[in-house]
């Protein structure tokens, strides 16, 4: 049910909601730069609250918080659909045709899309699925994060073969009519923890004596914070947010600038996904038993990998890091994002500090667009961003030699 529930805030998410860009900003009138403006302000408010939703997830449950998420997203989806004929209307109120009532609209609408569906539903289905596990957190990760990684994948052909079928204003309508269903689905099927059946993580009874009882290291937000390891691991995960965000939004101009067709540029998402889901099913195994700092390491060296290779697109070379980069750096971002938090922190205030981290990956994509348009067309190539990759990346490296898991 978790997993259905990720699957649910796909709206929600860039990859739901780039397919309806083209169709929807031609018909409410505004440039390809105001809306992707609206996005990301949009974007950018909904990241201070869904820290705050965390807190209410650890009070109320991922039972109630979901619900009210999918609900909230499905009304989203339904005002959006009628975005024009509220525009229109409030400029006849007006008497105005400026484009900021469009523009205004889309970023209040895309603050509430990206607040109760890239934020609120992804982390309270994930944090559940963590709570109900503990010495096989990872392995049941790895079975969510196949499923996860196909249904992403090919959720822009459904889309895109939905629009096609019935237009964008009915198959956003036809959305939000499927999440006000899995909404009752949430209240009938979720449950927030094990302990409220009498039972532990991982399905065991509390009447079972030949248990060895785990004692949980629960820390609070603010103990988070004084640790090393939750910058070290939240940082790299926004790193992971900011370029791969950036990278997928240009991908056709950043191939383009090195004379590749379109075509070529698409055809790199095959491999990387491929890769993404070899490195996250093994290492979702093995993160029951390894230490998690390893990840960490991996994860720095491959976004550097990364880096260097958009630093040498215009050779071979450089295709094949930014495939091998981006495959391993995406495969272990589902990893850490859901097992780590728990693992190093407990469960007892696990959605305070998700919600947190998923603030910084909420910020970190939301710029990540603007930062590389910039690159491109003040500085004249997208390589700077790999430059500024490599020096953050750097820091962190040495920064993580230190990091501890809390005793």
């Amino acid at each position: 049910m978790g997993t259905i529930g990720i699957f649910a805030s796909i709206p929600g998410q860039t990859v739901g909601v780039s397919v309806f860009t083209d169709p929807l900003k031609d018909a409410l009138g505004l440039s390809r730069n105001q809306f992707s403006n609206a996005y990301m302000i949009g974007t950018l408010l909904s990241s201070f609250f869904v820290s705050k939703s965390g807190v209410l997830f650890d009070k109320f449950g991922a039972r109630y918080v979901a619900f009210f998420a999918t609900v909230i997203l499905g009304i989203s989806l339904l005002l959006a659909s009628i975005s024009v004929q509220i525009s229109e209307g409030i400029k006849t109120i007006l008497n105005s045709n400026s484009w900021t009532v469009p523009f205004g609209i889309m970023t209040l609408l895309f603050f509430f899309m990206r607040f109760s569906g890239q934020g609120v539903l992804t982390m309270a289905s994930r944090n559940m699925i963590m709570m109900w596990f503990n010495k096989n957190r990872g392995k049941v990760n790895s079975i969510s994060s196949i499923a996860i990684s196909l249904g992403f994948s090919s959720s822009p052909i459904f889309l895109n073969r939905l629009i096609e079928n019935n237009g964008w204003e009915v198959s956003w309508q036809l959305l939000a009519l499927s999440l006000f269903i899995f909404s009752f689905c949430i209240i009938q099927f979720y449950r927030n923890k094990p302990e409220d059946f009498n039972l532990k993580p991982d399905g065991v009874k509390h009447t079972d004596i030949k248990v060895e009882v785990d004692q949980e290291n629960n820390l609070t937000l603010n103990e988070a914070k004084k640790t090393r390891a939750f910058w070290m691991f939240g940082l790299v995960l926004a790193f992971s947010s900011f370029f791969t965000t950036g990278f997928t939004f240009h991908i056709v101009s950043i191939f383009s600038s090195q004379d590749y067709s379109r075509a070529q540029a698409i055809a790199i998402f095959l491999p990387i996904s491929i890769i993404a889901i070899i490195v996250s099913t093994i290492c979702n195994i093995l993160s029951d038993y390894i230490q998690h700092k390893i990840y960490l390491y991996l994860m720095l060296i491959s976004g550097i990998i990364a880096s260097l290779g958009l630093l040498w697109l215009a050779s071979p070379i450089g295709i094949y890091l930014l495939i091998g980069g981006l495959g391993i750096l995406s495969g272990l971002f589902g990893v850490i994002n859901a097992v780590t938090w728990p693992r190093y922190f407990g469960r007892k205030y696990l959605g305070a500090i998700s919600g947190k981290v998923m603030s910084f990956l909420v910020i970190a994509s939301a710029i990540a667009p603007s930062l590389f348009s910039y690159c491109y067309t003040k500085l004249g190539s997208y390589g700077y961003i790999g430059y500024l990759n490599l020096l953050f990346l750097g820091v962190l490296l040495i920064a993580s030699i230190k990091v501890k898991k809390t005793q």
